[in-house]
């Protein structure tokens, strides 16, 4: 049985009718008794004994209606399962991000990608950069968030935006009240900030050649969010991306850094991997999401 002819089947044995069952299905009643008549020609028993207009099902339609409403169900799920897909209310969408667009991008754009599409199940993944391209080469990730513009050939940069930096400070530190600090008001301050070899240490180090001093924090940190526990427990000051919401973080004051850099926040994606519908969405709404909550 086809799965045309399962849908007849079911539909008279629903409504008992052939007018019923054209109608429920949408169709005109000739083309439901042919597929009918095809259907138990091609079964080589009768499904249906036909008594004044009325279709009274045989013991054979008995025996077989459980099973065909159960694939039926099947049928109808699966149809509406492509329809969602291919209008991309449904499916699976997979994203990496360091902790600051983490903690700040993404969460308002995944409220409102759950608005427009609550059916789509969506796995979140925290990690460095490292790791970010590794989860988007096996797959794992779809897209990914990142401070960073300088990837490996096989990973397709997309711009987002551009944030900066700022220097938090511990509650009660002299300079908690500024409009701004420099680096020339940090000289006597143990600095906590990014490791070598990143690029929020490489940006900060080209600002201050051009000073024509030398960028080298006592503390180094592999991300900007570790800093804020070492800032409140009197460990220093600390140079880190403007972009993550640091007044969640009780115990400590963020004033801009004067003359600060730009520091990119770019989409990674795999070039040799094709975004779902869903994911191309997710794509479109972190373009269209402002960096910052107005």
């Amino acid at each position: 049985m086809r799965a045309r002819q399962l849908e007849v089947f079911t539909a008279v044995m629903r409504a008992g009718t052939v007018t019923g069952a054209a109608r429920l299905l949408n169709i005109s009643q000739p083309a439901l008794s042919q597929i009918l008549i095809h259907t138990e020609a091609q079964l080589g028993f009768a499904l249906f004994d036909r008594e004044k207009g009325r279709l009274r099902p045989t013991p054979e339609a008995f025996e077989l209606y459980p099973e065909a409403e159960r694939l039926f169900a099947g049928l109808e799920g699966l149809r509406r399962k492509t329809s969602d897909l291919r209008l991309g209310r449904a499916g699976l969408v997979r994203i990496a991000a360091s902790p600051p667009p983490g903690m700040s991008l993404l969460p308002r754009a995944l409220r409102t990608f759950r608005t427009e599409h609550p059916d789509v199940v969506l796995r979140t993944h925290v990690a460095p950069l490292a790791a970010m391209v590794d989860l988007l080469r096996t797959g794992d990730a779809s897209m990914a968030l990142a401070l960073d513009d300088d990837l490996p050939p096989d990973i397709a940069v997309e711009h987002i935006g551009t944030t900066s930096f700022c220097c938090l400070l511990p509650e009660g530190h002299g300079l908690t009240g500024a409009q701004e600090v420099g680096f020339s008001d940090l000289e006597d301050e143990t600095i906590i900030s990014y490791r070598s070899q990143t690029r929020p240490h490489d940006e900060l180090d080209m600002a201050q050649r051009r000073r024509g001093g030398i960028f080298a924090p006592q503390i180094e940190i592999d991300s900007s969010i570790s800093a804020a526990g070492f800032v409140r427990a009197g460990l220093g000051v600390a140079l880190v991306d403007a972009l993550l919401p640091w007044a969640q973080f009780p115990g400590i004051v963020a004033v801009p850094l004067r003359d600060a850099p730009g520091l990119p926040v770019s989409l990674l994606t795999a070039r040799d991997k094709t975004l779902s519908r869903a994911e191309e969405a997710m794509r479109k709404l972190l373009h269209a999401t402002p960096l910052v909550e107005t």
